[in-house]
């Protein structure tokens, strides 16, 4: 069981917390039900997590979100609430399609197996449901919707806290079913609630209810069960924050080539236990070897990413924002664009250099184009695409700075509002989690150097020579193991090893939480003061 919140010790509940977050716990402690509707990247899901574990100290809690930010609900949750047991439902999780509920503290669910599974969760006394992209339940007729309601109705007075970026007041359909599942008055008659709020008339057809009216009586309405704040109205927040987002893939995805790119690492490393011969010149050729089966797992990996990658933009899309997506291979940047049609644009190393500027402007000008999909290394220099709020990098590339130069394509002169930065990282690849966890590092060995001081060798080498110094140290544990017969489980731990030593040398994680990054910053959260102790003092 994880530790416990209480309101009596407020400045622990607002430990780690920008001010913004501590005013959002404190909303959602006012009232039972509520939706919390900040932009994105404001970090409504730490908000929820500790709303909800002040609320109800003992669980359980279940969280329903979409397939691609299960694990990062894990993650969250582990970050907040050390020590907490989550069991996720679906997608080879784990505790599997089969195992009983009771026992876990959370239980993290997707939409689309919500029907399948509504028996099982309909047995478990829910204390707390978290209801993540809320606005997938916005159609109160669908299957999922329903579900969600049924579930929630058969609660005995649960905490209920539907998350959401997309401005629903704009949309007031949208809104209704959010309305029934906080148990609001109107949410009771939906013809009543459309013909206020949404101009509903009636046509040959019958009822149209897709527009619009009375927003600010509904807004006074809503002052109550719903918060929304945009990044430009909270002032704290440094210019970029960065986030690591762990998706599901199939498992095993790489692991093969990965294996043989590491025996042949530590054949050329001459390390204990490895019989194959170094190469001539220097070893060149069996660098060669390893850099094109590391990459050849990396391309595996980064195109079984490219269909989450297109749910989280998507999500982006649908909130208003305009979305910047690098891949360093080919493949997911065609998929991703093509799945986006005329709305997107792309920009690979084949594109002619007089179109560059074209493919820019469009981005940049035409609201219509609300993605560019790029090659990192092609997209990544000499452009301005500061109509983006968001980047969001597909795979990782092998040198940290590429990423750096990648990201101030939006953040540059003539960005005005907080820029989202996305890294999309396999759970369960050891591989893109050592690269993850290696980015990570040098982001802070590069935020950490002062001023004006020149950046160390450290901080610049690339992520393959970093991965050959930290196995230096790590293969002589293996040293009666021929490295040709090293299986992918016992690469997988090697590399595992990896992670964790690269972590523990910089204190950064790679695979997970969010990072900040602004002019004079120094990447931390915010240290809790005697405000933001009131405004969590209820």
């Amino acid at each position: 069981m994880s530790p416990a919140f209480t309101r009596s010790d407020p400045a622990s509940i607002a430990k780690g917390l920008f001010p913004h977050q501590v005013e959002g716990v404190a909303f959602l402690l006012r009232r039972r039900r509520a939706i919390l509707a900040d932009d994105m990247g404001l970090g409504k899901t730490r908000q929820s997590i500790t709303a909800l574990k002040v609320e109800e100290p003992e669980g359980p809690y279940l969280v329903i979100c979409p397939a691609s930010v299960k694990r990062n609900w894990e993650r969250e949750i582990h970050i907040v609430l050390a020590g907490a047991s989550v069991r996720i439902l679906g997608g080879g999780g784990n505790g599997g399609d089969d195992a009983p509920l009771p026992g876990a503290e959370w239980t993290v669910i997707n939409y689309d197996i919500l029907k399948k599974h509504e028996a099982r969760l309909a047995a478990v006394p829910w204390r707390g449901v978290i209801i993540d992209e809320a606005h997938y339940l916005r159609n109160q007729k669908s299957q999922r919707s329903r579900s969600a309601r049924k579930l929630v109705d058969g609660l005995k007075d649960p905490v209920v806290h539907m998350l959401t970026g997309t401005p629903l007041t704009n949309r007031p359909r949208d809104l209704f079913a959010l309305l029934q599942l906080a148990g609001h008055p109107l949410g009771r008659s939906f013809l009543s609630y459309a013909k206020r709020y949404c101009d509903a008339y009636k046509n040959d057809f019958g009822w149209v209810t897709d527009g619009a009216s009375n927003l600010e009586e509904l807004a006074l309405t809503l002052n109550g069960l719903m918060l929304r704040r945009t990044k430009d109205e909270v002032l704290d927040l440094p210019p970029k924050l960065r986030t690591w987002l762990r998706v599901e893939i199939a498992p095993g995805t790489g692991q093969a080539d990965t294996a043989r790119a590491v025996q042949a690492l530590l054949a050329g490393m001459g390390a204990p236990g490895a019989k194959a011969p170094r190469d001539d010149a220097g070893g060149r050729k069996g660098r060669a070897r390893v850099v094109a089966h590391l990459t050849s797992a990396r391309r595996k990996i980064a195109v079984a990413k490219a269909k989450p990658t297109i749910e989280i933009v998507e999500n982006a899309v649908e909130q208003g924002e305009k979305v910047i997506v690098f891949s360093a291979f080919d493949e997911p940047v065609q998929t991703i664009a093509a799945h986006f049609g005329e709305a997107a644009v792309k920009l690979t190393g084949a594109t002619p250099s007089a179109k560059r500027q074209q493919i820019v402007d469009a981005f940049q000008e035409d609201e219509g184009v609300r993605v560019l999909v790029a090659n990192i290394i092609a997209g990544g220099v000499g452009i301005n695409l500061t109509a983006a709020r968001q980047v969001v990098f597909n795979d990782l590339d092998w040198v940290p700075a590429n990423h750096w130069q990648a990201e101030d394509r939006a953040y540059r002169i003539g960005q005005t509002a907080t820029v989202n930065v996305t890294y999309v990282t396999a759970a369960g690849s050891a591989v893109d989690e050592f690269v993850a966890s290696t980015l990570a590092a040098k982001t802070v060995l590069i935020e950490a150097v002062v001023e004006g001081k020149a950046i160390s060798d450290e901080a610049t080498r690339d992520v393959l020579s970093e991965l050959e110094r930290i196995l230096r140290h790590l293969s002589p544990k293996m040293a009666d193991t021929s490295f040709e017969e090293l299986g992918g489980e016992a690469v997988e731990e090697l590399l595992r090893e990896a992670v964790a030593s690269v972590e523990a040398e910089s204190g950064a994680e790679g695979s997970g939480g969010v990072s900040a990054r602004s002019l004079g910053a120094n990447g931390d959260r915010p240290p809790e003061s005697e405000a933001m102790r009131r405004a969590i003092d209820l």
